[in-house]
């Protein structure tokens, strides 16, 4: 454990800021009245999550690798940290839906359902509690492994 232990650092600072995040989605009012930007603006949490790597992947070259990173072992490192992240995804989906924002997914449905973007059956299908758990751990996982190839290839330093 304690040989990535920076990896796992970096995980859960993701994990908090993806928390940190539904909480600003919240306030910004995207969970309710002004729902239909939400669908949007949440896609604008790729710029934290793309600096929480470069950052994690800065100090993985610093700290444990002497200054010096291949492209591999910053590869390595930011798939260690997605897996991390996608460990941590349920825990964090749950937090979001249940403690922070309980009133989203009913929210969502709503707006889908009266906008006609979705019927009934099919919004209630797709946004709920276990669906979202799905989809983010397999989203971390995705978005985690292509966000650590770039990064990795900008932060080679041989």
């Amino acid at each position: 454990m304690k040989k990535y232990s920076l990896e796992i650092k970096w995980g859960i600072i993701f994990a908090i800021s993806s928390l940190v995040w539904v909480y600003f989605e919240k306030v910004m009012g995207w969970h309710d009245e002004l729902i239909a930007q939400q669908l949007i603006y949440t896609n604008l949490f790729a710029i934290v999550a793309i600096a929480i790597f470069v950052l994690a992947l800065k100090e993985k070259r610093k700290k444990d690798l002497g200054g010096k990173m291949s492209w591999k072992q910053g590869f390595i490192g930011g798939i260690i940290i997605s897996i991390v992240v996608a460990i941590l995804t349920p825990l964090t989906q749950y937090i979001g839906s249940m403690w922070i924002a309980p009133d989203f997914f009913p929210n969502i449905i709503s707006y889908m359902v009266e906008t006609g973007k979705m019927t009934q059956a099919g919004a209630e299908n797709y946004f709920n509690l276990k669906s979202y758990m799905i989809q983010g751990t397999f989203g971390a996982l995705t978005m985690g492994v292509v966000t650590s190839a770039v990064v990795a290839l900008f932060l080679k330093k041989q």
